[in-house]
């Protein structure tokens, strides 16, 4: 199928009804935009939480609070070795 769209002053498209439906992208998703041969390519990212029960284990999910801290320790890691970067 194929569609003519009007590009914005700003540079958007919108993306035809039906597209979105087949594509199942709605207003909370994502899309990955790309450059092959000349041609723009839109493709719908997976959610990572519409993942969740498709990988099997026998492994208790971690908590809030461990995925938080988790997190926190490595954004702070992350920071701090930045900022030794831009001390040296």
């Amino acid at each position: 199928m194929t569609y003519t769209v009007s590009i914005t002053s700003q540079g958007q498209i919108s993306i035809p009804a039906k597209i979105r439906r087949e594509l199942d992208l709605s207003k909370k998703k994502k899309a990955l935009v790309s450059i092959e041969n000349g041609k723009m390519i839109v493709e719908p990212i997976k959610d990572f939480l519409e993942l969740k029960g498709s990988m099997k284990t026998n492994k208790k999910p971690l908590s809030a609070k461990i995925v938080h801290d988790l997190f926190a320790n490595s954004m702070a890691a992350e920071y701090a070795a930045k900022i030794i970067r831009k001390n040296q």
